[in-house]
């Protein structure tokens, strides 16, 4: 078995820009706008896709009047953390928001994140009478949300239920076998193996994130999430991050200090090489972003 199918474990709150509300005067019928990020880490719920190196975000989203909102992203991913893939991560959206931008207002949509061609194989069974695993078959990292928004003023929340079987690979392969492989002490795999064969189909995500304005151009970021999977708690954990922004010569530059509490740490190693590296340790990012 290879225990590299390991993942991050993480969702991207993709949602988060594309159902934040534009006053009125900021469009007339609707508006594209397009950003290209650079980043030191790609990170995701606090927890690194891009196996602690440096990666890269485009995002183009459109707008209508009306409160339509649509979006596509594609995003920079480590192929050992998301094993046979493109190094791709894609990103398709759409929703509606309404109400007030500066008091309460709303947003609800659907969303997939598709890794073109990742997937890892790995043991869905295990066989306690041979302690054997069993069951071997492959898992994708496609995940399909709904996602529900709200807020009033510079607060936003959000909440986001998986709607597809597994979520980024957590399934009984991607959780019990992970932790059958990476442990020292097997006993919490083994009583995860039997559990049964399950996926993460009606797990919950929540966000909150409040932004101060600094001065005109700098803004202090706050954010504080949580993921509660279905059938396994072991994955379960709190991320928190705090940052900066400034725009400056028509970029927006970012400095932003990430990090998470987890349940179980196996879950957040990936192999690079013959080393293990933690996807979860705090770390500053820096980030410098361009909009066109």
């Amino acid at each position: 078995m290879n225990p590299r199918f390991l993942l991050g474990l993480a969702m991207p709150m993709f949602l988060a820009p594309m159902l934040a509300l534009a006053a009125p005067d900021d469009i007339s019928s609707h508006a594209i706008d397009v950003e290209l990020r650079a980043v030191t880490d790609q990170r995701t719920r606090g927890v690194s896709d891009s196996l602690l190196g440096p990666g890269a975000k485009l995002s183009i989203q459109a707008v209508h009047e009306s409160g339509w909102i649509g979006l596509v992203e594609a995003a920079t991913v480590s192929k050992k953390q998301f094993l046979d893939g493109n190094g791709l991560a894609l990103t398709l959206a759409g929703g509606y928001r309404f109400g007030d931008p500066d008091a309460w207002h709303f947003g609800a949509g659907m969303a997939a994140e598709v890794l073109p061609g990742a997937h890892f194989d790995a043991p869905h069974g295990f066989d306690f009478e041979t302690l054997t695993p069993t069951n071997v078959r492959s898992t994708r990292y496609d995940t399909a949300f709904a996602v529900f928004e709200w807020g009033y003023g510079a607060l936003e929340g959000r909440v986001m239920r998986v709607m597809s079987r597994n979520y980024r690979g957590i399934s009984t392969g991607g959780v019990c076998g992970t932790m059958l492989a990476m442990s020292a002490d097997p006993t919490r795999a083994l009583d995860c193996y039997a559990r049964g064969d399950h996926g993460a189909r009606g797990s919950w995500l929540f966000d909150l994130d409040y932004k101060i304005p600094l001065d005109g151009l700098t803004t202090l970021a706050l954010h504080v999430g949580h993921q509660r999977i279905a059938h396994f708690s072991e994955a379960d954990y709190t991320d928190y991050r705090i940052g900066l922004t400034h725009r400056r010569w028509g970029f927006e530059w970012g400095i932003d200090w990430l990090g998470t509490h987890v349940k179980e740490r196996s879950l957040f190693q990936a192999l690079d090489g013959d080393r293990l590296r933690a996807t979860d340790r705090g770390r500053l990012v820096l980030s410098v972003a361009r909009r066109f």
